[in-house]
């Protein structure tokens, strides 16, 4: 009788962190731009804690719905509700700033952070510390990104959306990246929402993918998607090379860390 009231308990308790956890929903929404459909009758939910990717052509409205759910744009028409205690991190897909402009890397995150502690913190933690002195116009891209990314969880958010956030980074540092934010997101609990053209690349840093050309083609586990005609026929039959495991930890670099209960490939058994 304990036993089962125990159990009763447990199950109660899991029913209210997972409803706890912060949501953003949207239902039936459509939006134009000068008589042009971008969305059409978009329904879709981000639940904290889980990472979701938006893939599709040029011109398939990611970018706008990336906004539209950021509350930046207002749908024409269909709903969308946010839970009340949404922090929200915002990853823009470029910035300009003006090279005559004497803007080191700590003073571009004092811009939206005063405190120089947070904000060392936050280079920290995508382990890029040591730029902290150099202006942002001379930053690498890998670098640039990563900075892009510590501004943007500065606010310690529950969810975070980066629009394409590999943009310029060479083959090696966009794995690398996705990495990173896959490491970022476990690390502070949050949500992802991410633009992305390399279905193929994110695959092994996404939980769930969606496909959208204005509408939702298709969307599920990355493995799934990337076996759907309707992805298929857009990006044609492009072979994964990484399977999606969460079997052991990688540092922001996306290296490998090894642990008590995960073996690298190759080593023995006994």
């Amino acid at each position: 009788m304990a036993l089962a009231l125990h159990a009763q308990k447990t199950k109660h308790s899991v029913a209210r962190e997972i409803m706890t956890k912060a949501s953003i929903e949207l239902s039936c929404a459509n939006k134009s731009f000068q008589g042009r459909k971008v969305l059409e009758d978009i329904t879709m939910r981000l639940t904290q804690g889980e990472i979701t990717t938006l893939v599709g052509p040029n011109g398939a409205g990611k970018s706008t719905l990336l906004k539209v759910m950021l509350g930046l744009i207002k749908l024409d028409s269909g709903i969308l509700k946010k839970s009340s205690d949404l922090r929200v991190g915002y990853m823009p897909q470029k910035i300009m700033i003006s090279p005559v402009l004497p803007l080191t890397t700590l003073r571009f995150l004092q811009l939206g952070e005063p405190s120089v502690k947070k904000c060392i913190e936050s280079l920290k933690l995508l382990e890029i510390e040591h730029i902290t002195e150099v202006p942002v116009i001379a930053l690498s891209g890998g670098e640039m990104q990563r900075a892009l990314l510590a501004r943007a969880i500065l606010g310690n958010p529950n969810f975070l959306f980066l629009d394409e956030p590999v943009q310029g980074v060479d083959a090696n540092g966009q794995n690398n990246l996705y990495q990173a934010i896959n490491c970022i997101s476990r690390r502070l609990g949050c949500g992802v929402l991410m633009v992305s053209h390399d279905l193929h690349i994110v695959m092994s840093s996404t939980d769930h993918v969606i496909c959208l050309n204005q509408h939702i083609c298709c969307s599920g586990q990355p493995e799934k998607v990337s076996k759907d005609p309707a992805y298929i026929n857009i990006f044609g039959d492009i072979t994964a090379p990484y399977a999606h495991k969460h079997d052991h930890q990688h540092t922001l670099n996306g290296d490998i860390v090894k642990t008590n209960s995960h073996k690298l490939e190759g080593s023995s058994s006994d």
